[in-house]
């Protein structure tokens, strides 16, 4: 079978790779279908991606049929199309005896610390496979991103009214404003980019958005009446963005750490204690996340179609990579294609 290799940064090989085989108990076979790009596929590729190791198969945000299981599986069937919860969890360690397997002390991300779904067919346990009658697996690649975005916002406890500020509207960050949004609070989307500004207004319909250009904090304090949001997050990724984050809460308020990357981050303890702020970290998602994803995206609470900008087979992907990683290239979710013609309209 075909699979896309990163074997170092910057250097993609497509390989023939030899077939998975049956699954065994607890498991399946699938045939991936999307492979959705991301920010961690996208650092990966440069070399900024930390718990990384090369060579790797890229590929968390996937969409999936199920071609088999093995014994003992009565959760999915052959035939099923299902997206994939990529956090391999060891089940029996505090963080899961806890319910929060999404940190679990020994977790192995799909695509990042072991080979993901760049790649025809692949086994997973199956119950990490959730269902859909009747999402497209293009919606199915796409849970995965909306679920850290939904993990995020359920992790600060977001209450209706409240300016919440997301900084950066990337893929993550726009997750996290689709389900501030959902949560009822006023959100200002802020970035450097006002074409992806512009996005998260047509899109998601974020009336709030501030373009930086310098010091942000006056603009802030206007928009909220001088009290500054009650909830923060940062998904940028970036040291200087995440350092510069403390300087923005409220009163009391908390601040949510979404993106992440390779370094210390350092803060002034002062600022920090004189507002009582609440730093959270938020990594990956949990089971129940994705069940309710799902649910919103059947229902039409929550349309993707304009996520997805740019496409590509399998077979080309490796080399599209360095335009995605440009700003100026307008992406805002990349889509994979391993098994056939897409099956949503493109929206550029």
């Amino acid at each position: 079978m075909k699979a896309l290799v990163l074997e170092k940064p910057g250097q993609f090989e497509a390989v023939d790779a030899p077939l998975p085989g049956s699954p065994q108990a607890g498991e399946a076979l699938v045939r991936v279908h999307r492979i959705g790009v991301c920010g961690t596929d996208l650092h990966a590729y440069r070399g900024r991606q930390p718990f990384f190791t090369y060579p790797r198969v890229l590929g968390h945000e996937l969409g999936v049929e199920v071609l088999s299981v093995g014994e003992g599986v009565t959760s999915v069937s052959p035939g099923d199309r299902c997206s994939v919860e990529p956090y391999l969890n060891c089940g029996s360690c505090v963080a899961c005896r806890r319910g929060k397997p999404n940190c679990c002390a020994q977790l192995k991300v799909l695509g990042v610390h072991t080979d993901g779904g760049m790649r025809e067919q692949m086994i997973v346990p199956a119950r990490k496979l959730h269902r859909s009658q009747s999402l497209t697996y293009d919606q199915l690649a796409l849970v995965e991103t909306l679920a850290i975005g939904c993990h995020a916002v359920s992790r600060a406890k977001l209450e209706e009214g409240e300016w919440a500020l997301v900084i950066g509207a990337g893929p993550i960050g726009l997750t996290v404003m689709q389900f501030a949004a959902e949560a009822g609070a006023r959100v200002i989307a802020m970035d450097t980019n006002a074409a992806r500004l512009a996005f998260c207004r047509t899109a998601l319909g974020i009336s709030h958005t501030l373009q930086v250009d310098g010091d942000p904090l006056p603009r802030l304090q206007e928009m909220t009446g001088g009290e500054l949001p009650t909830a923060v997050f940062d998904a940028t990724g970036s040291a200087a963005s995440m350092a510069a984050s403390f300087n923005y809460p409220a009163q009391g308020g908390r601040l949510a750490l979404v993106g992440l990357f390779q370094g210390d981050l350092s803060f002034n303890d002062p600022n920090f204690h004189r507002r009582e702020l609440t730093l959270l970290a938020s990594r990956n998602a949990l089971p129940a996340d994705f069940t309710r994803i799902i649910g919103l995206m059947e229902s039409g609470r929550i349309d993707t179609s304009p996520w997805i900008t740019h496409r590509a087979p399998l077979s080309e992907a490796g080399g599209r990579f360095s335009g995605w990683v440009l700003p100026e290239t307008g992406v805002i979710k990349a889509m994979i294609d391993v098994a056939g013609a897409p099956d949503i309209t493109v929206k550029r």
